[in-house]
């Protein structure tokens, strides 16, 4: 299999919350929640760049989707990374991250790697880093 994402799905308990979290607090683009019309239909994307797109589905629907019953969020067992060309992005990300409601797991330091990073959780609990890493250049 060719290594090829195009699609990251977060499962989440409040659709609406979430929306308002990535458009409104993140200021990501989006058309919104599409698909109410179906039964386990609505879903909110963004697109992160060409190519790949975050989608925000409830817990329950990708829980029906799969046939799993959801249980209790462990966000441990998953990361997202967002990487940034310099230290004073990591620590814009992270204020605008928390305005927005997330919540700051661990506050912005320099790391054993030689690079600066810190970490916060959404409403739901997914994790996300936020890197800037001297070995990886990265446009502003």
């Amino acid at each position: 299999m060719k290594p090829c994402v195009s699609l990251i799905t977060l499962g989440v308990d409040d659709l609406e919350r979430a929306l308002a979290f990535y458009r409104d607090g993140l200021g990501w683009p989006t058309e919104g929640i599409v698909g109410r019309e179906f039964e386990h239909g609505a879903v909110a994307f963004f697109e992160l760049q060409p190519g790949l797109r975050l989608a925000l589905w409830p817990r329950a629907s990708l829980g029906h989707e799969t046939g799993i019953t959801p249980g209790a969020p462990d966000p441990t067992g998953f990361s997202l990374a967002h990487n940034v060309g310099s230290k004073p992005a990591v620590d814009a990300v992270m204020t605008q991250a928390s305005a927005a409601g997330a919540r700051v797991v661990k506050p912005a330091a320099d790391t054993f790697w030689g690079g600066y990073a810190g970490c916060f959780a959404d409403p739901d609990g997914h994790l996300w880093e936020v890197a800037w890493n001297p070995a990886w250049p990265m446009d502003e």
